[in-house]
Order: structure tokens, then sequence, then C-alpha cells
């Protein structure tokens, strides 16, 4: 079974091939392919997949190419993991939004809506090649903002387009860890979008064990969310939100920890990855400890302004671990061997929501089999949450309308009509500010 990885030469590319080189299943993957438009970075994950396989019977053979047809041919499974603009255009991003005293995170407020207008017009071009190439191939998107590009994909996919986040897996065993459950045992009530959900349920055995742990205030404080959050506040909501949702909840302290801090997240692997892909290109050494110990770095440093800001502390040793390589795994055996299995999923509505239509991607939990992955019934949201999932699906429609008319004055709605950004001046500030520093919004008139 061929895999073809778009934005092969990505850092954490090795994370994906880790978990295949586990898989010994029938079915599994035994052919990789790298896709990248820098053959410099292909060249430095390449070697870093050879000594994870180095000691690995029948590990899946690996080659790398800067063709994306030729990538495309033949692929049973595609995972989508591209950054358009790369590392750059992620801290310009921050940058011009923070000038704007507006957040500028990768995929939550302005930041996101510019990475979703740079990323939208080449997630459809690579969509369409899909659909002409490997028609019956499963695409698997990891791409940010991720239930943006999935929607903008599925309009020429249909269902065979998923996207996956680790984040409410990681939510969901957090949460279960507490509890003393086994995350593998549990049923996770979540729904929202991408980066906008909230665990309104934990069930083991039929029963919600999420009362007890929003009763408990040791329990409450003793995990990410209960730290970032503060217990009152998580009583308040009678759930446990996705971490992103510290954006919404505190976005004055967020902004403000930002504009402070020495660099942005994005400067900061900017500089951090620049150094990996430096080090390896020049090292005789092994190419799997640099890039270990520069992924240590990254997990430990992830969120860090927002934790500051909650005085959350350092981040828990089990939650350094990743998660969204064995999300991708675990679609992609429960489709290749119809392996049935319930995975948290962004995918078309359908019916799930009644306040959104049936196209609009959602993140909610998916029984998934050979068919593909097909959305739980959920409980309606309550009016807090309700308000904010239509919000910003609003938004990311103007996004997407903007992306096929190449309108500003489209771009600039999307900007203003944001929870996270307050003045229609503002936000035709953000289309200036970015359209000027991004190649890839030049199509914007």
């Amino acid at each position: 079974m061929k895999l073809t990885i778009l934005g092969g030469g990505g850092f954490r590319v090795p994370l994906v091939y880790g978990a295949l080189l586990g898989d010994r299943g029938e079915g599994r993957v035994t052919e990789v392919v790298l896709h990248d438009l820098d053959a410099g970075r292909l060249s430095a994950v390449t070697r870093v997949l050879a000594e994870q396989a180095a000691r690995v019977a029948d590990a899946p053979r690996v080659t790398a190419t800067t063709d994306l047809d030729e990538a495309l041919r033949g692929a049973d499974f595609v995972f989508s993991a591209i950054r358009v603009g790369g590392l750059q255009g992620r801290a310009d991003d921050e940058r011009v939004a923070l000038a704007e005293g507006v957040l500028g995170q990768e995929t939550v407020g302005a930041g996101g809506i510019a990475y979703g207008l740079r990323t939208v017009p080449v997630a459809v071009e690579i969509a369409r090649r899909v659909a002409r190439l490997a028609p019956d191939a499963w695409v698997i998107n990891f791409t940010n903002p991720a239930g943006l590009v999935t929607e903008a994909m599925s309009r020429h996919l249909g269902d065979r387009v998923i996207g996956i986040c680790d984040s409410p897996v990681g939510l969901g065993r957090r949460i279960a860890r507490v509890l003393g459950a086994n995350p593998k045992e549990a049923w996770i009530d979540y729904v929202g979008l991408n980066h906008l959900g909230w665990v309104r349920g934990l069930y083991v055995a039929g029963r919600d064990e999420l009362p007890r742990l929003l009763a408990d205030p040791d329990l409450l404080g003793s995990f990410e969310e209960g730290k970032l959050f503060g217990a009152d506040w998580l009583r308040s909501l009678g759930a446990i939100p996705n971490e992103y949702l510290h954006y919404y909840y505190f976005n004055r302290e967020a902004v403000r920890a930002y504009q402070q801090a020495e660099r942005t997240r994005g400067a900061f692997l900017r500089d951090q990855q620049a150094g990996f892909y430096e080090q390896v290109g020049r090292s005789d050494g092994s190419a799997l400890e640099i890039w270990d110990r520069t992924r240590a770095e990254r997990e430990a440093t992830y969120m860090a302004e927002n934790r500051e800001t909650a005085g959350a502390g350092e981040r828990d040793a089990d939650d350094l671990s990743g998660g969204y390589e064995k999300v991708a795994l675990a679609l992609m055996r429960a489709i290749a061997r119809d392996e049935r299995t319930t995975l948290i999923l962004n995918v078309r509505n359908r019916t799930t929501l009644s306040v959104l239509d049936s196209e609009a991607v959602i993140e909610v939990p998916c029984l998934v089999d050979a068919n593909g992955a097909h959305p739980v019934a959920v409980d309606p949201l309550p009016d807090h949450a309700t308000g904010l999932v239509c919000a910003v699906k609003a938004v990311e429609r103007e996004v997407l309308a903007a992306a096929e008319s190449g309108s500003r004055a489209t771009a600039a709605k999307a900007f203003a009509l944001h929870p996270l950004v307050d003045s229609v001046n503002v936000a035709r500030r953000l289309v200036e500010g970015y359209t000027a520093v991004h190649p890839g919004l030049a199509y914007l008139r």
C-alpha cells in the first residue's frame, strides 16, 4: 500500500514514519513517497527516516520527489501536511496581527484567516490533482487551519478527504488519565469545529465521569486544561474546552503575552527548524539524534505564552509525546482493513449539528470503517458554544469565498466578522498588511 506525504520535508514527518514502523498487520503501508518543494528539507528528513528504519525488518520503502504528479500517481492514501509560505509566513502572520493589537495565532483569529487565505488555493489545486491522478485515494488532511482546508478540499473530493487533529485526542487522554480511566475504553462526547470544541462528557461503561471531575477542584487543577482555564471557569462552562479556546476566553491576556514575548511562536519555530535542517545538512552524525533533541524542545515550549499567562507551569511529561501520527495510522488502518473504530475527526456535518448545513466540516466523534468516517449524532450545543461555532464557521465561509473570487472586500469581511477582530477598520488594515508581506495573497484584488 502506497502512502504519499505532502509536505514530506516537514519536521514532524518522522513521527508518521515511526508509527508506520510499528504497524505489522496485513494491509500495512509498504511504500512511502515524500513530496516537498524544498529538496534540501527532503534530504534531511529522508536521512532521519533511514535511521529510524535501520533495524526494522521490512520497513516501508521511502522515496522522495519534488514532482507532485509523480508523488500522487497510484497513491492509496495521501497525507497532506503542507505549509504555504513556510514558517516565515507564520511569523509574518503573527507580526502583522499583533501590530494591530489582535491575535496572530496560526489557526485562530487574524493569523488563522491569513493562513487560510494563503493555503486554500493551493489545497484546492491539490484536491483537483488527487481527483484526477488518484481518484480512489483517501486524503488525510493535517494542513492548518485543518477544518477550513478540509472543507475546501471536500468540495472536490467529497467524503474522501478527512481532517485530523491531535488536540481532541490529547484532551480526552488527559481527562481519562486524571479520572483513572483507560482512554481506549472511554467514549468522549466532543463537539465543535477544529480548535474550537468542548468535551461535554466522558463515558466509561455507560457512566458519565465528567461531573466527578468538575466537582473536584484538585482533579481539575491537575492537568493542562484545568491549569490553563482555572477550575472555576470550567465549572461555569460545565465542560472542558479545547486548549485553543484559551485564545477566546482569555484573549486580552494572550495578546499581551504574545506582544511582550521575545519571539512569537512562529519566529521561534522558524529559527529552531532552520537550525535543525542546517545542522543535519552539515553533520555526518546522527540525523535522528538531532531531530529528537529538536522535537523535545519544540514540544516543551508549546503554548508557552498561554501557560505563563495562566500560571500553569511546565507541560507534563505525559503530554510531550504528540499524537496526530497515531490518529492518522488508526484512520488508515480502519479504512484499509475495515477495522472499525471511533475517532474524533473533521468531516462534513450532514445532519449532526442542526445549526450548520450539511456541507460544513465539523469536528466530532466518527465511526470509521472501509467506507470512510461517519459522524455520530450529538446533542445540541449550549447557546454560548453555538454562537462561537456559527460565527467562526461564517468567517470560514467568507475565507472560502474570497479564495475563490479573489475579492479583497470579501477577505476584509472575513477578518471583520471574526469574534477576535474588533473593528472593520482593523480588518481592512490587516488585509493591507498581509497582502504587503505575502506574495501568496497577490490574487486578492
